[in-house]
């Protein structure tokens, strides 16, 4: 999967993603989806862009995942069902995986839990050293992403702050969960979240 800054615009987005899990758990098909989306603005957003953005955005992170998981987003409690959307984002965007998977899971390795400015911009100046493609986005890109990224970890309750210092909250799986994402081979995002060794 190639690196993408395209969550500057299309951010942790729970509300929606809830309200797509829960048509699609009903059954509805991709095309009833965005018609209630833009005709019907189930969303909410005043511009018609932004409901087709938005909603295909959501579709095209929901597209691959498990049914279990669309299930337990749309009717699950709401600190796992949030925790789910983060796995969902994760699964869609390689650098934010990266992110969880690097500065989050080893603070939690580490024991030292807090989230600092420091630690973010060390990431993403050792992303630019390693990748051509992000040593071209701009440093207004590179802002707004380090904000979105702080923004989804603290919206999901997986740090306590969006300013320094940001504590960390290690959160429980449910083991239904955690056996379905290993079993469908994704045992890979339990570890970050969970900051696990293996």
């Amino acid at each position: 999967m190639e690196y993408s800054a395209g969550m500057t615009s299309r951010p942790y987005l729970y509300k929606e993603t809830k309200m797509v899990a829960t048509l699609m758990s009903q059954g509805k098909s991709v095309e009833e989806i965005k018609n209630l989306a833009i005709e019907e603005n189930i969303f909410q957003f005043e511009k018609e862009y932004r409901r087709e953005e938005i909603v295909s955005a959501i579709i095209g992170r929901l597209k691959d995942i498990d049914e279990f998981i669309i299930e337990k987003i749309a009717n699950g409690g709401l600190s796992m069902s949030k925790l789910l959307v983060v796995y969902v984002i994760m699964k869609s965007n390689r650098l934010f995986f990266e992110f969880v998977n690097e500065v989050y899971r080893e603070k939690v390795l580490l024991r030292d839990l807090y989230i600092r400015d420091k630690d973010i911009n060390m990431f993403f100046q050792i992303k630019t050293e390693e990748s051509e493609k992000i040593a071209k986005w701009s440093e207004s890109t590179m802002k707004k992403l380090r904000t979105v990224y702080v923004k989804i970890l603290f919206e999901s309750g997986l740090i306590s702050s969006i300013r320094e210092d940001r504590e960390i909250s290690v959160p429980f799986i449910d083991e239904d969960i955690k056996h379905c994402l290993t079993t469908i081979g994704d045992k890979a995002y339990v570890i970050a979240l969970q900051g696990l060794n293996n």
